[in-house]
């Protein structure tokens, strides 16, 4: 639902760690985006995992910025909207909350999982089968959005179609994960075509 930090600013955030080295965009998306912060941390300390994890906990620090930073992917008020008028039931992601906050979505999710919340990280479909649990729906009937590896691994592996985003990792390594299709915002025709497709599925089994 957000764009990723650029580049630079990647680089500028994590400085001094990584040994000193500044992370770049290459790092960032193969050990920390959509990584569990014990995966964060055992890349960014190798020799050193309890100050990995208490780095983690400092990094939290970013939410100062997301009023600043964060903004809609395009699209994402219109298929907000779509959600609603068939009546589905959603469910966030990890770190989410102060997300979906800035973005006015707050009163559109039904509940929020929390990486904290299950016993294992993605890419374990843990967090995906304690949503449908949560939300009282099966698989057959669901849809997730991710934009990361490990996120489409954890959706694929609950047995739910996963359309990938590429919006912070390259097209190439998300389809190593195998989702249904790729988009590149909420406002792409490919995942409207599916949608709509939807709609005369379920028209046709009405009438």
């Amino acid at each position: 639902m957000i764009d990723q930090f650029s580049e630079s600013t990647v680089s500028a955030f994590w400085i001094g760690f990584n040994n000193g080295v500044p992370i770049d965009e290459k790092f960032f998306i193969e050990n920390i985006g959509g990584k569990h912060n014990s995966e964060i941390a055992l890349a960014l300390f190798p020799d050193d995992f309890a100050r990995g994890l208490q780095f983690c906990e400092e990094k939290e620090a970013y939410r100062k910025l997301v009023a600043e930073k964060i903004k809609p992917l395009d699209g994402i008020i219109k298929l907000t909207k779509w959600i609603e008028e068939h009546g589905l039931k959603r469910a966030p992601k990890e770190n989410a909350e102060l997300m979906i906050s800035k973005l006015g979505l707050t009163d559109f999710f039904q509940a929020v999982i929390l990486g904290s919340e299950c016993e294992y990280p993605k890419p374990h479909p843990g967090p995906y089968l304690k949503a449908l649990e949560v939300l009282n729906v099966s698989k057959e009937h669901t849809l997730v959005f991710e934009d990361s590896v490990s996120g489409i691994k954890a959706g694929v592996a609950a047995g739910m179609p996963v359309v990938g985003l590429t919006t912070g990792n390259p097209a190439s390594m998300l389809m190593q994960a195998k989702p249904a299709f790729l988009i590149e915002n909420y406002a792409d025709p490919k995942l409207w075509a599916v949608l709509e497709e939807l709609d005369n599925k379920g028209s046709s089994q009405k009438s």
